[in-house]
């Protein structure tokens, strides 16, 4: 489904108005993607976060995902289920993600997800030129 927001056009099933919770937006690396499979959350959210790390979940598209968020420890990575969602929803390099926090505990972390697939506006891809692009470019 195609839907224009603006002028701009967003080619997904689920784009959702994010609500005054924590967000952070980053376009995958080739990193976070197959056959690595490393995604580390930005500096901005990991504040948001237990320091030790937690259980975490991902939902998206009425479904979710079971994962271990590291902490300080693994440099505010996700390990063990990130693969799992990655390729569950075929993503790719140059696809968009919104990580919205919604549950935040030293026993839970819970985010809920949008999807903006590589061919996203333009408009909303900051400049990456002379970027590491190992690292997830952050859309703020």
């Amino acid at each position: 489904m195609t839907e224009r927001i603006g002028s701009i056009e967003i080619n997904n099933d689920e784009v959702l108005p994010i609500s005054d919770k924590p967000y952070v937006g980053m376009v995958l690396t080739k990193s976070s993607v197959k056959p690595i499979y490393n995604l580390y959350l930005p500096k901005k959210m990991s504040k948001e976060l237990p320091f030790d790390g937690a259980p975490a979940v991902l939902s998206y598209g009425g479904k979710k995902w079971n994962l271990i968020y590291g902490g300080a420890k693994t440099k505010y990575k996700f390990s063990t289920g990130w693969k799992n969602f990655a390729d569950d929803n075929n993503l790719k390099e140059g696809d968009g993600l919104v990580f919205e926090l919604s549950e935040c505990n030293s026993d839970k972390i819970e985010f809920k997800i949008q999807i903006l697939r590589e061919d996203f506006p333009a408009e909303l891809v900051p400049d990456v030129e002379g970027m590491n692009t190992n690292n997830p470019i952050i859309i703020d």
